[in-house]
């Protein structure tokens, strides 16, 4: 679906929206992931665009996963 540096960027944006959350925390980083992937999907490939969808997902999530 992406090429492998997009990917590449959407999984260092993921693990630094992220990197508070343990990685245990499956749901949480599902969560935020979903929503970098879809904007990415939208063509949002910018890296900034990318980190602030990941932390309005985060943001949003249940109290738990923060």
């Amino acid at each position: 679906m992406f090429d492998p540096a997009t990917t590449a960027l959407l999984r260092a944006v993921l693990d630094e929206v992220c990197e508070n959350v343990s990685r245990t925390e499956t749901g949480a980083r599902t969560h935020v992931a979903s929503k970098i992937l879809e904007a990415a999907t939208r063509g949002d490939t910018s890296p900034d665009q990318l980190k602030q969808v990941g932390r309005q997902a985060l943001s949003q999530a249940p109290t738990m996963w923060r």
